[in-house]
C-alpha cells in the first residue's frame, strides 16, 4: 500500500535530521503544547524542520495514523519517533533529550 501522506512524512523525517509536527510554525505555535517542545528544542540549541499540521488535514490525520500516536505535536530525531509534548518535557528535565542529540551527533546549546 502507497500512501502519499506517509510517503511525504518518510520522506521529511530522512531528509531532517530533526523534525517536529506540530500546531503552527516554530515561529508562531499556534497551540502551547507545540509551543512547549519549539521552546525546549530551541533552549537546547538543535534546529529542526517545524511542519504545520494545520495547513493539510490529511496531513494532521496521517501523522496520527503514520505513529499510531494519538496527539500533536510529534517530534522525530534522525527518522525515529520520539514522543509527543509530555514525554518531551520528561526527557528534557532528566537530561535525557539533550544526551540523545548528542549521542546522535546533533549540535546541543550548553546549558
Amino acid at each position: 500500500m502507497t500512501n502519499p501522506v506517509f510517503q511525504r512524512i518518510e520522506s521529511e523525517i530522512r531528509e531532517n535530521p530533526v523534525v517536529l509536527y506540530m500546531k503552527g510554525t516554530p515561529v508562531f505555535p499556534q497551540c502551547g503544547f507545540s509551543a512547549r517542545v519549539v521552546q525546549i528544542l530551541s533552549h537546547v540549541g538543535v534546529p529542526f524542520k517545524g511542519v504545520n499540521v494545520l495547513e493539510d488535514g490529511e496531513l494532521r490525520d496521517g501523522i496520527k495514523e503514520f505513529t499510531n500516536w494519538p496527539t500533536i505535536p510529534q517530534l522525530y530525531v534522525k527518522g525515529e519517533f520520539v514522543g509527543g509534548c509530555d514525554i518531551i518535557m520528561e526527557m528534557y528535565q532528566a537530561g535525557e533529550l539533550q544526551a540523545m542529540m548528542k549521542e546522535k551527533g546533533l549540535v546541543t546549546a550548553e546549558a
